[in-house]
């Protein structure tokens, strides 16, 4: 399976509560924070939720 790596760009502090969940959900914590995950439609989804608050590159 593909690999995708999700990096925060943007703060979350006027985010709702359900973006910041997001966040949580893919493993970011801080600004600039990067991780690497499986690019499955589960995680395709979440993303597409935080679509404006980070950045997506292929593996």
């Amino acid at each position: 399976m593909a690999k995708i790596q999700i990096t925060q760009i943007k703060s979350r502090i006027n985010a709702p509560k359900v973006q910041k969940l997001t966040l949580d959900a893919l493993g970011i914590r801080k600004m600039n924070h990067s991780v690497i995950k499986e690019d499955t439609p589960d995680i395709m989804g979440m993303v597409k939720r935080v679509h404006h608050l980070v950045k997506v590159t292929k593996l």
